[in-house]
């Protein structure tokens, strides 16, 4: 059975244990004749055990191809990386090149000085409208964005083209337009983000 106290009344510093860090837990310990209570300390307990799941989660995630933000990786081949795009102003284009610098990939201005080449052959964003009120105004939205892109050496394809597309949806409100057309912004940089994030898991693959 559990107990609990205020813990000003049981000055834990006597113990050597912070107060602030202290869980207190209460023990009824029985005896033939009389009943005492014996009090313990566990301090940083959750964290304790928060940190030892994680131990024992990453390795697990990491087998399944799954890649911590930050410490994504990419195949030696792509040391030195040339993307080529018809659009170097896109949010794609300029979102994976800075993922890619972050990641330890050089990214050259020239194919010729590059051991890889990303095409990003197709770069298309836009949102649809996928219901309307009874007056025929738009009542939500559908923010789309689609990249095709692949990847080649001198010797081989790393990455077969292929096209992806990831879409997010948000309701319109004709009275706060400025409001709705921040957030349609926000959400087209978290689907880049996301489009980002699917290409280096998919490079870390190789």
């Amino acid at each position: 059975m559990l107990f609990s106290s205020p813990f000003k009344k049981l000055q834990p510093e006597k113990f050597g244990v912070e107060p602030d860090l202290a869980m207190l837990t209460f023990s009824r310990v029985r005896s033939a004749d009389s009943a005492a209570f014996a009090l313990t300390f566990s301090p940083l307990k959750h964290f304790q055990r928060a940190a030892m799941a994680l131990l024992i989660l990453v390795p697990f995630l990491a087998g399944c191809g799954f890649q911590l933000r930050g410490s994504a990786t990419v195949p030696p081949e792509m040391a030195y990386t040339y993307i080529e795009t018809s659009d170097r102003h896109s949010l794609f284009y300029r979102r994976l090149r800075d993922s890619f610098r972050t990641a330890g990939v050089e990214v050259t201005e020239s194919a010729v000085n590059a051991t890889a080449v990303f095409s990003i052959a197709s770069d298309d964003t836009g949102q649809r409208v996928l219901s309307v009120s009874a007056r025929n105004v738009p009542t939500e939205y559908e923010v789309y964005y689609t990249v095709v892109y692949g990847v080649q050496t001198e010797e081989k394809n790393l990455l077969p083209v292929r096209s992806q597309t990831l879409t997010r949806d948000y309701t319109w409100d004709e009275t706060l337009v400025l409001g709705k057309e921040k957030e349609e912004q926000l959400l087209r940089e978290a689907i880049v983000d996301d489009l980002v994030r699917v290409i280096l898991i998919q490079l870390s693959g190789i």
